[in-house]
């Protein structure tokens, strides 16, 4: 054997060890704990702090602040956890190139999806596009915060109503949905019906808010334009879930989207409130990183969407 392959032998087995090294720092911090993270990667607590201790040693750096109840990263070892998904992101597309002669989806699928309309909507198409691509594993964060789905290492973002003036990603509209004005008959029992829009004023309306950016109330005129209600908010919450929680409590007005409150509406639970006003036809996205190629695990899920959703 050559001095030059022995070279190049040294040289792959310390890249596969820094990436398993790296691989276990992200399951750690993942879990939250040494035992949880190594068990996920198949490894003794001892090995998983091994492995990051060398990975520290190496950088020169301390990647976790450790105490004896908590883990977390230090700055130092946030940015190379978000470099980590940059690199396993790579990993997947170089594979899905690969693969996209065949278009059979494989890797991992990362999806940021709106909580309440992930769990009612899309759970059950995940779940028929995992059976129908085995090969395939889905993450799935689900939250109502507007995530940067490049710096994050999402493939795919869905969002209602919301597009993106980012000139990374691209957007495909895959549903569309109706917000309407709701309460609880106690609510309504209690304080009367608003009138009309301007009534809004006067009542306690439910507002959703996330990091100090609060939802306006648009509702489409006569004219074209669009009307913003003055609706008066004594409590704001950055949850749908949580929204549609507090209108049944009888807590004030909400506005709701129709695939949220159809079952509550149907059962007695909520009550439309000036039903003529609606938020009319509001555009449910697909945003995903615009690539030269897209992952087939990618298009397959999209296609999936537009065919179940749009029906």
């Amino acid at each position: 054997m050559g001095v030059d392959t022995e070279a190049n032998e040294r040289s792959e087995l310390m890249l596969r060890t820094n990436l398993n090294d790296i691989q276990v720092f992200m399951a750690v911090v993942d879990a939250g704990s040494f035992i949880a993270g190594g068990k996920a990667m198949g490894l003794s607590r001892s090995a998983a702090g091994k492995a990051v201790m060398r990975l520290e040693d190496r950088l020169g750096v301390r990647l976790l602040n450790r105490t004896t109840r908590t883990l977390s990263p230090t700055d130092e070892g946030r940015v190379l956890y978000q470099r980590g998904l940059q690199i396993l992101a790579s990993v997947d597309e170089a594979e899905a190139s690969v693969a996209g002669k065949s278009g059979t989806p494989r890797g991992v699928l990362r999806l940021t999806v709106p909580d309440a309309y992930g769990r009612h909507a899309l759970l059950p198409i995940i779940g028929a596009y995992m059976k129908a691509w085995p090969e395939v594993q889905v993450e799935v964060s689900f939250t109502d915060r507007v995530t940067d789905i490049v710096e994050e290492g999402f493939d795919l973002a869905v969002r209602i109503g919301v597009d993106s003036s980012d000139t990374r990603l691209v957007s495909r509209v895959v549903a569309r949905c109706r917000a309407m004005l709701c309460a609880s008959p106690s609510y309504i029992a209690e304080r009367g019906a608003p009138s009309d829009l301007d009534d809004l004023a006067s009542h306690d309306c439910l507002v959703f808010s996330s990091r100090n950016q609060r939802q306006a109330w648009r509702f489409p005129s006569e004219q074209g334009d669009s009307i913003k209600a003055q609706a008066r908010s004594r409590l704001r919450l950055d949850s749908g879930e949580a929204l549609l929680g507090a209108a049944r409590a009888g807590l004030g007005i909400a506005f709701l989207p129709d695939f949220l409150i159809a079952g509550d509406i149907a059962a007695g639970r909520l009550a439309l409130v000036l039903p003529e006003h609606g938020s009319g036809d509001v555009p449910i996205l697909a945003l995903y990183p615009d690539k030269r190629l897209l992952d087939p695990r990618v298009r397959r899920f999209i296609d999936l969407m537009v065919e179940e959703l749009g029906s």
